[in-house]
């Protein structure tokens, strides 16, 4: 991983992040997607953001949230429109010991993609090969810069492997250290096991009640992942199938506040769907191997530092 980064390397980075997105949509024009334009401001989002807060503004007279990600409107999309991409821009304010991860940001974009499909196999198999055909395609026009970053990047093969989140557990607890079978993965666990693999993998079947409503499951685990990078960078995406039927919404839901419009929605029916989200800035870091989340992005806001 690299840190310091000139302004000649930045300029790489960027070159780097352009293509990413350009790879982005010309795989899901492939695909047969409909990219859409997100809202910035809404009065519901997605809530389950592992402990940060919702940024909010006045509009009108009424608090509107800042977009954290286009999860809970995704679905809804999906059943008008079919199989639907977005860049999204999200903001969340994290915990201000956060930024000593070096993977978190305040304010970042991601890719946002769902299909009118129940099937969380599905939408993992298109992720894998979107970040495989992405990889590629930054490897053939951005070589200059790959190796302006030292940086050898490997084109990942598909599929990718797959565990699931108790023989993750397994596997920290061996290796000594904290992680729990009825918790999302800690930080430094996800690092750690991602330190030891070489190629991206998905962790599969987090436990009932572990992650946000919205995520569906089959009576234990959630029908759910989390795609993870090797070399220590850790997660990149989450997905899952999505809850969609009204009465286990509502049941799951733990505060109806600020809600209203979005069961309003949600009683007038949905279809099952399932999709994820990518962090771009957490891809680029990855592609160009860079050591903080934030040499990523132009102008980055970190979580507790302000500039005057």
């Amino acid at each position: 991983m690299k840190s310091g980064i000139s302004e000649k390397k930045k300029k790489a980075v960027l070159k780097i992040q352009s293509e990413i997105m350009s790879a982005t949509r010309k795989f899901f024009k492939i695909e047969g997607f409909l990219e859409i334009l997100p809202p910035i401001i809404e009065p519901f989002t997605d809530p389950g953001i592992r402990g940060a807060e919702f940024f909010e503004v006045d509009y009108y007279g009424t608090p509107y949230k800042v977009m954290s990600a286009l999860t809970i409107h995704k679905p809804i999309l999906a059943t008008h429109l079919g199989k639907i991409f977005a860049f999204c821009p999200c903001a969340r304010k994290e915990p201000e010991e956060s930024r000593f991860t070096g993977r978190h940001l305040a304010q970042f974009w991601q890719i946002e993609v769902e299909i009118d499909k129940g099937d969380y196999k599905e939408a993992m198999r298109i992720l894998e090969r979107l970040i495989q055909f992405v990889i590629k395609e930054v490897k053939q026009k951005c070589s200059y810069e790959l190796k302006l970053l030292d940086r050898d990047l490997k084109i990942p093969k598909i599929p990718f492997r797959c565990l699931t989140h108790k023989e993750v557990v397994d596997i920290i607890k061996e290796l000594g250290f904290e992680a729990y079978y009825d918790k999302e993965i800690p930080w430094e666990a996800e690092k750690i096991i991602s330190m030891k693999m070489s190629e991206p993998f998905f962790i599969t079947r987090y436990p009932k009640g572990s992650r946000g409503f919205y995520d569906k499951d089959d009576g234990d685990y959630l029908l759910d992942f989390d795609l993870m990078l090797p070399e220590g960078f850790g997660e990149v995406s989450s997905g899952s199938e999505r809850e969609w039927e009204y009465e286990k919404i509502l049941k799951k839901l733990d505060n109806l506040s600020g809600f209203n419009l979005y069961l309003k929605i949600i009683k007038r029916g949905i279809k099952p769907t399932s999709g994820f989200g990518v962090g771009i800035e957490r891809l680029t870091r990855y592609i160009c191997g860079l050591e903080k989340v934030w040499d990523a992005t132009p102008f980055p806001k970190i979580p507790g530092v302000t500039s005057t």
